[in-house]
C-alpha cells in the first residue's frame, strides 16, 4: 500500500497543504490553545515553540504497540514541548523543558533527513511523530522535503489527541495511522491535571475526524499497520481516566471495532508525587476493573499491557545510555 503523501506529493496538493499550514504560523492557530502568536518572529505562546521544530530524539523504537513496532522497531521523532502541562507526564524532560528550546531546533531539510535515516538506515517499518500537535506545518513541511529524497513508509501521528481539527484536515492522506490518546472523561480532572479545560469536546472530536480518514486498523501479511486508528487509553489511579466513559464513548461513537491500546504504565512521576490522587501506580483491582469495563462494551481489536510493565516504560532522556537520550549525528 503506497502512502497517500506520495500522491500528494505527484500532484502539488502537498506543496499547497505546506504553505497553507506554514501561513497560519504568523497567527498561530495550529492546536486548539489559537494563542495567535506569530511564530515567524519567534513570538511564543503556550507550547514555548517558535518558527523552526524542536527535535529532541530521533531512533527506533521497540516498545510501541506491535503493529507499529515489529521486528526492526517504529521510527520515533520525538518532538519538544507541548501544548498540554501533565503532571504525570513521563516525557517532562522535553516536553516542559522551554531551555532546549534554541540547542534542538532543526529545519525542514535537516528533519527531513533524519526521517531518511529512520527509513534507510535503521530500517524502521514506519515514522512515528510523537507530539506532533504543535508543529503540523514543520511535519508537513519536512514530509514534501522528504518524498523526492525517498520517503515511502507509513506515517504514525502519535498524539495527546489535544489536537485542531482544522490542522487535522490538512493531513488527510498523509498520515497513515492515527496513535491518539484519550486520557480524561472529565473536563475537571483535565483542566486540573493538564491545564486543558476543554480536552473531553477537543479529543472526541479530533479522534472522530482521525477515524473518518483512515477507519479501523488494517495490517499487512505481517501484522504490520498500513493505515487506520489506533486510541490508547492510560489507565490512571483513582479512576481519573473515566475508563467507562471513555470506552463506552469509543464504542457507541466510533465503533466497537475500533482498535484499543489499553495502558497500566503509570506511574507517578515529574509532579504527581507531590499530587495525593496521583502519587501511587494503579492497583490491580483497578487494573482488573478496567479489563472488565473492556470486555463489557464489546471492544475485542488492540492490546492489553500487562500489570507490572510500569518500569520498562518510563524513559529518562538525561541518561546518556538511554536509548531516547541521543539524536543521530547529521
Amino acid at each position: 500500500m503506497e502512502p497517500g503523501y506520495i500522491a500528494l506529493f505527484r500532484s502539488g496538493e502537498l506543496q499547497r497543504r505546506a504553505h497553507a499550514l506554514e501561513a497560519r504560523l504568523a497567527s498561530c492557530d495550529i492546536c486548539p490553545r489559537q494563542c495567535r502568536v506569530n511564530r515567524f518572529e519567534n513570538e511564543l505562546g503556550f507550547c514555548h515553540s517558535g518558527h523552526l521544530p524542536v527535535v529532541t530524539t530521533v531512533c527506533a523504537h521497540h516498545g510501541e504497540e506491535p503493529a507499529l513496532s515489529g521486528s526492526r522497531g517504529s521510527g520515533t521523532v520525538f518532538f519538544g514541548n507541548c501544548n498540554m502541562r501533565c503532571v504525570y507526564c513521563q516525557n517532562y524532560q522535553i516536553s516542559q523543558n522551554w531551555q532546549q528550546q534554541k540547542s534542538r531546533q532543526v529545519n525542514c531539510r535537516a528533519l527531513a533527513e533524519s526521517l531518511l535515516y529512520l527509513q534507510d538506515e535503521l530500517g524502521c517499518h514506519n515514522i512515528n511523530f510523537v507530539s506532533p500537535s504543535h508543529f503540523v506545518p514543520q511535519l508537513v513541511g519536512a514530509v514534501l522535503e522528504a518524498v523526492p529524497l525517498g520517503l515511502r513508509v507509513p506515517l504514525v501521528y502519535n498524539t495527546s489527541g489535544y489536537d485542531s481539527v482544522a490542522s487535522l484536515r490538512e493531513l488527510d492522506g498523509i498520515i497513515s495511522i492515527y496513535l491518539p490518546d484519550l486520557r480524561y472523561a472529565s473536563d475537571k480532572w483535565a483542566r486540573k491535571f493538564s491545564q486543558t479545560p476543554d480536552y473531553v469536546a477537543r479529543a472526541r472530536q479530533a479522534i472522530k475526524e482521525m477515524y473518518r480518514q483512515v477507519g479501523d486498523l488494517k495490517v499487512d501479511e505481517s501484522g504490520l499497520g498500513q493505515q487506520g486508528l489506533i486510541v490508547r487509553h492510560l489507565i490512571l489511579p483513582n479512576g481519573l481516566a473515566g475508563s467507562e466513559e471513555s470506552l463506552s464513548w469509543l464504542a457507541r461513537e466510533l465503533s466497537p471495532t475500533v482498535t484499543v491500546s489499553l495502558m497500566s504504565q503509570y506511574l507517578p512521576r515529574h509532579r504527581a508525587r507531590r499530587i495525593p490522587a496521583l502519587s501511587r501506580p494503579i492497583s490491580l483491582a483497578e487494573y482488573e476493573r478496567v479489563l472488565r469495563l473492556l470486555a463489557d462494551t464489546g471492544i475485542e481489536n488492540g492490546w492489553i499491557q500487562e500489570m507490572g510493565a510500569a518500569e520498562n516504560y518510563a524513559p529518562d532522556f538525561e541518561r546518556a545510555d538511554h536509548p531516547f537520550a541521543t539524536t543521530p549525528e547529521r
